[in-house]
């Protein structure tokens, strides 16, 4: 029951074949059973309370498609009833009055909430070590790392622990942990999911997005997700669009941008064997491949660790041992509380990040590095722009490796946050421009002693291009099985 994909367990319930409290049970099993530490709080009274309401809709036909479906969420969405700690010590203990507008859509929906999944502090990571709880394992092999921030959420579909999770992406953080751990992702166009109750790390980048075994998976949930908020003043007003409909459409014709600087040195020679066997997957589909330059790729890296820190630096500012969070046990006066606490309760790389955020907004530096960071921003979306849009379009999607590596060895890149940072360097550009963006399993790569680990595909494509990329991965994994495969 726990391979099945959310399809196949929306009409199992709806035949009455299995009980929403069935289900959410088994799966609980999986979590207590689970030494993966994906898991940051589980509830089972809360979850099985959810299960029997959802089962009462089930009885008397008012349910939808996702009602009795299993969901984990990351905790970086605040929750009503569970916990959210953001993965930090500074709101280890935060229980939150309401739910984020994301967690209130599944709830609507009939989904089980099965916990809170743990994730990169604040979401500053692309490994999940810096989660003040301690690292996720990549369940591919446990001594990888599943990749970040939405590692929690990644490794938890990977390990059947979930059929499906939230998560959310900044600079990669749906994309980079669903390529590592071998899931489908995708990171929809920023505006599109609402962003209230969405703990922030960096406004103008933070966005919502599904992890799940397969495309059709990701395209329900996208369903239930996206939509106008009015209490985000970021979110998008825009005519609710079915992201099942367009699903079997066939990819003759298809142009496929791959881009030349995706491809040169730094990326690892396995992945580009995983990656370039995929394209020539795509191409037996009756797709073409098109090369393309997006020139301004190497300058996402810089560009992004201005503007993201300097959003941060911003955003943290809240959490002063004030109204809530951690506070320090003692202090002499109020300025000494408030830098003991925030001492105490952020981690070293959200220190690092404030720091360098409130040095590249302070006076004298914001025009050096903030303003000119913003203005190589508009030339990134221009690249794009000039491969996706426009009369003279050349392609329409983009293809090309999500990560230059696979996973990474648990504490490999602990002592020097910068190869963390080269890391995310096909998936920053993405979403500096604000695109959409997802990975979908492609082969294995070679890592670690005896274990092979996940490779992922990046698909990108324009503004509001979702349904296409949808149609594009699921017409992929038609054809292949690599979203079939799951560790042992």
């Amino acid at each position: 029951m726990h391979t099945k994909t959310l399809k196949e367990l929306s009409t199992l319930l709806h035949a009455k074949k299995v009980s929403a409290t069935e289900l959410a049970g088994l799966f609980l099993d999986r979590i207590a059973g689970s030494d993966l530490n994906a898991f940051l709080h589980v509830d089972a009274a809360l979850t099985l309370q959810q299960a029997q309401a959802a089962d009462q809709r089930l009885a008397g036909n008012t349910a939808g498609p996702l009602t009795g479906i299993p969901i984990a969420h990351k905790d970086i969405f605040v929750t009503r009833g569970w916990r959210t700690t953001a993965g930090s010590k500074m709101l280890a203990d935060y229980t939150s009055p309401f739910d984020a507008a994301v967690v209130e859509r599944f709830n609507e929906a009939g989904t089980v909430t099965l916990g809170k999944l743990n994730c990169d502090e604040f979401a500053m990571g692309s490994s999940n070590e810096s989660s003040h709880f301690g690292p996720v394992k990549n369940p591919w092999d446990k001594t990888a790392v599943p990749g970040g921030s939405s590692g929690g959420s990644a490794a938890a579909v990977a390990a059947r622990l979930a059929p499906a999770a939230t998560a959310t992406d900044t600079g990669g953080s749906i994309r980079q942990p669903a390529s590592l751990c071998g899931v489908t992702g995708i990171k929809p166009t920023y505006g599109s999911v609402s962003r209230y109750g969405m703990i922030a790390f960096a406004s103008s980048l933070d966005q919502g997005g599904p992890i799940a075994k397969t495309a059709e998976d990701c395209a329900l949930l996208l369903n239930a997700m996206s939509g106008f908020d009015a209490r985000d003043s970021t979110s998008l007003e825009r005519k609710s669009e079915d992201f099942t409909a367009k699903l079997e459409g066939d990819l003759k014709g298809l142009r496929i941008g791959v881009p030349r600087e995706f491809f040169g040195a730094g990326l690892a020679s396995d992945v580009e064997q995983a990656v370039r066997a995929a394209l020539g997957e795509f191409e037996k589909l009756g797709a073409v491949l098109v090369d393309i330059s997006l020139p301004k790729t190497e300058l996402s890296i810089p560009v992004y660790y201005v503007i993201a820190p300097a959003e941060a630096s911003s955003n943290l500012s809240r959490f002063d041992g004030v109204r809530y969070g951690h506070r320090a046990d003692s202090y002499k006066d109020l300025a000494e509380m408030y830098k003991k606490s925030r001492a105490e309760g952020f981690g070293e790389e959200v220190k690092r990040r404030i720091l360098i955020g409130s040095y590249v907004l302070s006076h004298g530096y914001y025009d050096a590095y903030y303003l000119q960071a913003q203005r190589i921003r508009r030339l990134i979306a221009q690249d794009f722009q000039q491969a996706l849009a426009g009369p003279e379009r050349l392609c329409d999607v983009i293809m090309g490796p999500v990560s230059p590596t696979v996973a990474w060895d648990l504490g490999d890149k602990a002592d020097d946050p910068v190869a963390n940072y080269l890391a995310d360097i096909f998936t920053l550009s993405t979403s500096l421009a604000g695109l959409p963006g997802m990975s979908i399993p492609c082969g294995f790569g070679q890592g670690g002693k005896n274990a092979q680990r996940p490779v992922g595909l990046q698909i990108i494509g324009n503004y509001f291009d979702e349904a296409r990329l949808l149609n594009v991965a699921h017409q992929y994994q038609r054809a292949t099985d690599w979203h079939l495969k799951a560790p042992q």
